[in-house]
């Protein structure tokens, strides 16, 4: 369902038609779709076959996955000869994809037991260091015998590291070079490799011990330098292809970083390349800055080094920040004197083997790649390409998503790797993209059936220039602008109705996904027409160049409208019971209060009641009076029933009153209430009134007294006094007291 997206698209080819969707498909046939309509070649394929192409020239290319290795996963490492130990499944695959389909394929990974190890332990001899250096004199021992019980296979090298002998990075004086300052102590030096991998472990103890310190002049110190020629000079480290390369890093500083260099005049970048001479030391450490962490991670990945940085607990969190850039690197705390150094190693071991990680290698842009990791609960895990926690032994699974988004060159074959980090086992992926339909391989130049001046190809044909038509058979000069007016309507208008092409002086109709264009200028179609809830001519009718033609028994714009009556008849046999209109099979209720399919309900009409077959059933009470109660007489409504029964007792409905009386004896009702209740409260306040004036007469008639001799009454009295002097509280006053 919805719009048809191989036919959205102004397609010409094959090959534009399979890069739409995968679902599209191409008819390569000869005599498909011939006639007045652009019939497009690229459809579904269930299209195709319907409208007349035959499945075998229906060009539909599918995704598909080729496995040409898939050699067993081994159980044990040693014991057996390199090439046979098997850690990833299947080893090697090829892809046939279809741009834009998604295809999957799977691959296990397995730790496999008792698998060869070799340990290459780089070592920062700054003068700081030197108490580290005597703890690890007899380390060679002591670390074959912890690794011994993790696999029987083990060898152990040395290397160490101070910083680049230019300034400001060390002293550069001469008399620093012959004579360092310090006891034991000798020049900088950037890095030197001091013995290569060996299971002759007293040979690690031996040049550990003629080991002597050095010094620069600032704090950071030169170990990428070092980390990358441990990785990069395979053969002078000794890295063994079979076994795991673990590379631990000592340091009590942080490492100088890329462009430091441009501080002592080093501008040219590292270029990633081995630069040990005759005495195993790095020779350009004065030429070229500092390695990038990236160059650093590619390295390390792509010699499979698992990187252990073991550093005093102040730079932990600095190194574990190094650890996120760079893929199959851990960090450990390191004692101040590196006196735990093996338990370091072993914990860093085995969190390495506790671990599978994928890693994409030489991914061609155009593919894009997701992963979803099967663990050990084996539950997938979308969007992971890593389980953690893990068994020596132990199998996980991955399933890969390869999709092509688009064609690189014709012919062009892509490969890319996917390895887990730090393994040398690898699955190997080789693409090829399905861009090219097989019919183009027979593909016809001067072809008869393009008229001897065009190519064939898949069922149709590519003019040369200055000809078009379906078979080359116009010529682009009679395209003039009389020749176009014939694929023109009305002056004015657009060619073809803008649905079409001018082909030889007639409109070829483009096909659409929506139904079909036809008409002598493609200004007709089968899907313009009016709709009624979505649905074209409601579903009663065929559209014809915009208008609805109705089936029998519909009318209307959009032939929603049915002429047949019968679902309007009522019980009684008439038109919606004579209270209404029957509109496009509905009744539609004219009378006042007149409901029901087919108002056959009006519980205010007159005529509620009656019937022309009227019938009853007579009941006598004990003071025989007589009730009559109506059947099949009144409405089917059961109120008007019952109203019936109760209030009547003849076989006629008595006539309802009339409204204005009704409504007269109400207000006149209203009106008599109040005059009355108005009357009755003046009576009652009129008695009170009157009772209460003859109490006030009573008591006034009964007074006695008079106003001379009113007890409240008395005779004002003046009062004069006389001016007197006297004393109070030793001081003359004369005046008057008021």
């Amino acid at each position: 369902s919805g719009l048809n997206m191989c036919m959205s698209g102004s397609t010409t080819s094959c090959e534009e038609c399979l890069l739409i969707h995968p679902s599209c498909a191409w008819c390569a046939q000869e005599d498909f779709g011939r006639g007045r309509t652009l019939t497009s070649r690229c459809d579904f394929i269930q299209n195709l076959q319907k409208r007349g192409c035959d499945v075998q020239f229906i060009e539909y290319p599918k995704s598909s996955i080729s496995i040409l290795q898939s050699r067993p996963l081994s159980s044990k490492g040693s014991g057996w000869t390199p090439y046979d130990v098997v850690q990833i499944m299947p080893q090697q695959i090829s892809l046939s994809l279809r741009p834009g389909e998604q295809t999957w394929f799977g691959l296990q990974v397995r730790q496999v037991e008792d698998y060869p190890v070799d340990l290459y332990y780089l070592m920062d001899l700054s003068l700081s260091m030197k108490d580290d250096l005597h703890t690890i004199r007899n380390l060679g021992t002591k670390l074959a015998q912890e690794m011994g019980k993790l696999t029987s296979n083990f060898r152990l090298g040395f290397g160490s590291f101070v910083d680049k002998n230019v300034s400001p990075f060390s002293y550069t004086a001469p008399k620093y070079h012959e004579n360092p300052s310090f006891p034991n102590c000798v020049p900088t030096f950037g890095f030197r490799h001091i013995l290569s991998l060996t299971d002759k472990v007293d040979r690690f103890n031996e040049e550990v011990q003629k080991q002597m310190v050095s010094r620069n002049r600032d704090a950071p110190e030169g170990g990428f330098d070092a980390i990358l020629q441990a990785a990069v000079c395979k053969s002078k480290i000794g890295w063994r292809k079979e076994a795991y390369h673990l590379l631990v890093f000592a340091t009590d500083d942080v490492p100088h970083l890329a462009l430091d260099g441009r501080l002592g005049g080093l501008v040219q970048p590292h270029d990633g390349q081995c630069h040990l001479n005759e005495n195993n030391e790095y020779s350009a450490s004065n030429k070229m800055d500092y390695p990038s962490l990236a160059l650093l991670g590619e390295k390390l990945a792509e010699n499979n080094i698992f990187l252990i940085f073991a550093v005093t607990k102040r730079l932990y969190v600095i190194y574990k920040n190094f650890t996120a850039l760079i893929p199959g690197t851990t960090v450990e705390i390191l004692d101040q004197d590196s006196k735990n150094v093996i338990q370091l190693i072993i914990a860093a071991y085995s969190n390495i083997r506790s671990k599978v990680e994928l890693t994409v290698w030489d991914h061609p842009e155009d593919l894009s790649l997701s992963f979803t990791a099967t663990c050990q609960d084996g539950q997938p895990l979308p969007g992971l390409r890593k389980c953690a926690d893990l068994k020596i032994g132990d199998t996980v699974s991955f399933n890969v998503s390869v999709e092509a988004r688009s064609c690189p060159p014709r012919g062009t074959d892509q490969t890319f790797t996917i390895k887990p980090v730090g393994f040398k086992d690898r699955l190997e992926v080789t693409v090829d993209y399905m861009c090219d339909c097989g019919c183009t391989q027979t593909a016809q130049t001067n072809s008869s059936i393009c008229s001897s001046i065009g190519t064939y190809n898949c069922g149709t044909c590519h003019c040369e220039p200055g000809y078009l038509g379906a078979h080359c058979e116009c010529q682009e000069g009679e395209a003039s602008s009389m020749y176009l007016s014939a694929c023109r309507e009305a002056e004015g208008k657009q060619i073809c109705s803008g649905r079409g092409e001018c082909s030889c002086n007639q409109c070829l109709c483009y096909e659409s996904e929506f139904g079909k264009i036809y008409g002598t200028f493609c200004e007709c179609d089968d899907f313009s027409c009016a709709r009624h809830k979505g649905i074209l001519c409601s579903g009663h009718g065929e559209c014809h160049c915009g208008e609805c033609k109705c089936h029998a028994g519909y009318i209307g714009d959009n032939c929603n409208c049915s002429t047949e009556t019968s679902s309007c008849i009522s019980d009684d046999g008439q038109m919606c019971s004579g209270r209404g209109n029957c509109v496009c099979g509905r009744c539609h209720c004219t009378e006042p209060g007149a409901f029901g399919d087919t108002c056959e309900k009006c519980p205010t009409c007159p005529d509620a009641c009656e019937t022309e077959d009227p019938g009853a059933v007579l009941y006598s009470n004990d003071n025989m009076m007589i009730m009559m109660v109506l059947y099949e007489k009144c409405s089917n409504n059961s109120l008007i029933y019952t109203l019936c029964l109760i209030v009547f007792v003849f076989s006629e409905c008595a006539s309802g009153p009339d409204a204005l009386t009704v409504l007269l004896a109400v207000v006149g009702s209203i009106l008599l209430v109040g005059v009355v209740l108005l009357a009755a409260w003046k009576l009652v306040i009129t008695i009170h009134d009157r009772r209460e004036f003859a109490r006030f007469q009573n008591a006034r008639s009964r007074a006695r007294y008079e106003m001379a001799s009113n007890p409240l009454y008395k005779q004002p009295v003046s009062t004069h006094f006389v001016e007197t002097d006297f004393n109070m509280y030793g001081k003359s006053y004369n005046g008057g007291l008021h």
